[in-house]
């Protein structure tokens, strides 16, 4: 995923793999110049986009690893990697491992 946030004129324009999100037009930028400097405008931009996306990646790493400490025992690992990555890596590895599509489709299907 790339996460762009552009300047084109006056324009703001957030794009994440080329695709344009949003763009803040001149007067919603005036309206949040009111409270931030223009100095430190476009850089406080990008840390606020930062942090939502790296606040969502916390929260759900946090899940996932509730959810599977127990089951990475279960399944038999005996050594579990304290570096996030490699955590999430040896989870995504196990057989009985379901990402968030997979148990919606097979929830769906339950119902059926």
């Amino acid at each position: 995923m790339r996460l762009s946030l552009l300047k084109k004129g006056t324009e703001m324009i957030v794009k994440v793999d080329d695709v344009k999100l949003f763009e803040l037009t001149d007067t919603q930028k005036k309206v949040i110049k009111n409270d931030i400097p223009s100095g430190i405008f476009d850089e406080d931009m990008k840390r606020r986009l930062f942090y939502i996306i790296d606040h969502k990646y916390r929260q759900c790493f946090k899940r996932l690893k509730e959810e599977w400490d127990t089951k990475l025992a279960d399944n038999g690992v005996t050594s579990i990697p304290t570096d996030k990555d490699e955590y999430a890596e040896l989870v995504f590895e196990q057989s009985n491992y379901k990402d968030a599509q997979t148990k919606k489709d097979e929830a769906e299907e339950n119902l059926s």
